[in-house]
């Protein structure tokens, strides 16, 4: 019986295929696919050009959304902990989105279903917004668990060990987080989480581009030509969340010399996972809680945070990056100390 896997060995055994580049390079094709087909189909014009670089503009920003950044971290940290591939999770969770949003776009474009859409942005928007809280939730729950788990070894000064496809759940709480580490177990079943979260059109990157979509429409630019914008939306949005899935894998694999130290930034890690999941819960089903304003002070905060979620997400982003650089750091100064 072969004994469990560290965190650290279930990463490595990942990341030696390193087929990131190869990835990216895909994507980065697809990007320049996407302003190809614009070009041709929307001429020389300088305003429909214009239109076609907000699409892609609102489909970067939309990438470091803060619940997009979570929800790709913490199912790239899962797999890599199961010792699974996680390099396409991005990829996959952003053409999910995407794809609610070129259905609409479509629609907007052959049939007259403004009205339509107004009326499921209501009912897709609660239920959107209810899945991606509901699971964000789960991803706090989660990370308690793996927190007190890494905290448990680190203070019996023992490795902690990675929940890999047969591994145990024994606590209370870890049979609560069950069902969360059985529910995606592949890359590609980050597809039908991102179509969920997208149903909603919540966001200010969709609205706008659904409303330059109804624009284009009207100016008779042809469905193949109002197609260009979601398209150029998709490859930007699929250019941020695979950079940043490939990132992530990188913090995550990261293995210092020192195995107290590496125990140290694992628990930090899984500590800022927390609480990201935590803030962005919070301001995805608190106004569903309590409703808009009845707080004072504190909606309007949510609501401040919900307008500028793309800068919370790259400010995520951002710390994560800082703790693996600063780990390297140390590393290199003092690799032998703790």
């Amino acid at each position: 019986m072969h004994p469990p896997r560290t965190f650290s060995q279930a990463a490595s055994s990942h990341f030696a295929t390193k087929p990131e580049q190869l990835l990216c390079g895909m994507v980065v094709l697809a990007n320049v696919g996407a302003w190809v087909w614009a070009a041709c189909l929307l001429g020389t014009s300088p305003l429909l050009l214009g239109t076609a670089g907000l699409a892609w503009v609102f489909g970067l920003r939309h990438g470091l959304d803060a619940d997009h950044i979570v929800a790709i971290d913490t199912v790239t940290r899962k797999l890599m902990l199961s010792g699974r591939p996680a390099s396409r999770v991005g990829l996959f969770f952003s053409l999910g989105h995407s794809s609610v949003v070129i259905a609409a776009t479509l629609l907007l474009a052959l049939l007259p279903v403004r009205g339509v859409l107004e009326q499921w942005h209501l009912i897709g928007g609660v239920f959107g917004t209810v899945v991606s809280g509901s699971f964000m939730g789960l991803a706090v729950i989660a990370n308690i668990w793996m927190a007190a788990q890494q905290w448990h070894a680190l203070k019996q000064h023992q490795p902690a060990p990675a929940l890999g496809p047969g591994g145990s759940v024994c606590s209370p709480l870890g049979w609560v987080v069950r069902p969360f580490f059985s529910l995606i177990g592949r890359a590609w079943h980050m597809y039908p989480l991102g179509f969920i979260f997208g149903l909603g059109f919540d966001t200010a990157s969709e609205i706008s581009l659904l409303g330059m979509t109804t624009l284009q429409a009207a100016q008779g630019v042809g469905v193949l030509g109002v197609l260009s914008l979601p398209l150029l939306f998709t490859s930007a949005m699929a250019l941020v969340d695979t950079l940043d899935t490939v990132l992530m894998c990188r913090v995550y694999a990261w293995r210092g010399q020192a195995e107290g130290r590496r125990a140290i930034y694992n628990l930090v890690i899984t500590l800022i996972s927390l609480g990201a999941a935590a803030a962005v819960a919070v301001v995805e089903l608190g106004p569903l809680v309590w409703g808009d304003g009845s707080f004072g002070a504190l909606s309007q905060s949510i609501s401040f945070i919900s307008e500028h979620f793309s800068a919370v997400g790259g400010c995520i982003l951002a710390v994560f990056l800082t703790v693996w650089a600063v780990a390297r750091l140390l590393q290199k100064r003092a690799p032998s100390q703790i």
